[in-house]
């Protein structure tokens, strides 16, 4: 059996109820006593049981993150975002994936039910209708970059269409015309927006040149066999925007493996700056996300909403900003315009 609060009361020659205000923060002790049931209570090693307190407070101070996945930088700096604004207000983690199904994302946020007291959600199932049968009413929950038609929930996104414009207009501005696009994962509502602006830019720069798309599943795998078809193309393009930094890197890898040279030959350029990023050589141009940032954010909101603060409980919508950064891999003189750049 381990120590329970009475063993800790009766060393310390105190009440129950007196422990628990002291260990839960309540006050209603006086600083002697407080000090000595803390004393007592790292000694004996007591650890107060948290299902326990969850019934008398109705609160478990755990929030759930569904994800599409877990693989990769850009998960893991989202994580780390979220996690270490958690440990700011006092609440744990619990993180599933749905991998991309929805039956898998239904399961997990089932599984969530009365083990969290919020939620963040990012997963591209996640309409109005999956919600509605998922979640309980209620329950605090915060949506990131996924978009519904009406604003149930609060949310907070990527600006994907903005990000993807800068850096095709930034290839474009440096003289690359067959600007190739190598997409994401199939249904993904950034690979949609990122996509779109790619074409909707290509169109109003370069009227005639026909869009070059190219299937990819976010993952470095992905984009190398991206740049082995693209390498082998004829005529060749001269750059290529990846919709994320895992897929350009891969495509990176293709490219170099023919022989060719980048920027010279073939200019790559990503979306989201995860670290990676900086260190690949050539370092990677890219539509810059603070990820983390991201992450903390959403948290706050979510923390604000527990809390029961009135202006986080409001349905509002958020766009993050993305930041081009120009790196050697696509500037023609990389060698001054990366260095500026970094």
């Amino acid at each position: 059996m381990g120590v329970t609060i009475k063993d800790v009361a009766r060393e310390a020659k105190v009440s129950v109820a007196s422990v628990s205000r002291a260990l839960n923060g309540h006050g209603g002790v006086t600083a002697e006593t407080l000090e000595r049931i803390r004393e007592v209570a790292a000694r004996l090693r007591y650890i107060p049981h948290g299902a326990a307190r969850s019934l008398i407070t109705r609160r478990t101070h755990t929030i759930g993150a569904l994800l599409p996945d877990l693989y990769g930088e850009f998960f893991s700096e989202l994580i780390r975002g979220i996690d270490l604004a958690a440990r700011v207000h006092g609440l744990q983690l619990l993180v599933s994936s749905s991998h991309d199904g929805s039956a898998e994302a239904a399961a997990a946020l089932r599984a969530m039910q009365g083990r969290v007291d919020g939620l963040l959600v990012m997963s591209p199932h996640a309409d109005a209708a999956f919600l509605r049968q998922n979640l309980p009413v209620g329950l605090p929950t915060v949506l990131m970059n996924t978009v519904l038609e009406r604003d149930d929930y609060a949310a907070l996104s990527v600006d994907n269409a903005g990000g993807a414009r800068l850096v095709v207009e930034h290839l474009l501005g440096e003289g690359y015309r067959r600007i190739a696009f190598i997409q994401g994962p199939v249904g993904n509502h950034d690979v949609a927006e990122r996509e779109q602006a790619y074409r909707d830019a290509l169109a109003a720069r370069t009227p005639g040149v026909a869009p070059i798309v190219l299937p990819g599943e976010f993952d470095e795998a992905s984009g190398y066999r991206a740049g082995q078809r693209l390498v082998a193309m004829s005529p060749r393009p001269d750059a290529v925007f990846a919709a994320n930094d895992m897929m350009a890197i891969g495509c990176m890898a293709a490219i170099r493996e023919a022989g060719l040279r980048i920027p010279e030959d073939i200019a790559v350029a990503g979306f989201d700056d995860v670290p990676m990023a900086r260190y690949v050589s050539p370092a990677l141009t890219t539509a810059g996300v603070r990820i983390a940032e991201l992450g903390k954010a959403a948290l706050d909101q979510l923390a604000g909403q527990i809390d029961g603060d009135a202006d986080a409980a409001a349905p509002v919508h958020v766009r993050i900003p993305a930041e081009l950064m120009v790196r050697a891999s696509s500037a023609r003189n990389h060698a001054s315009k990366a260095a500026a750049s970094d």
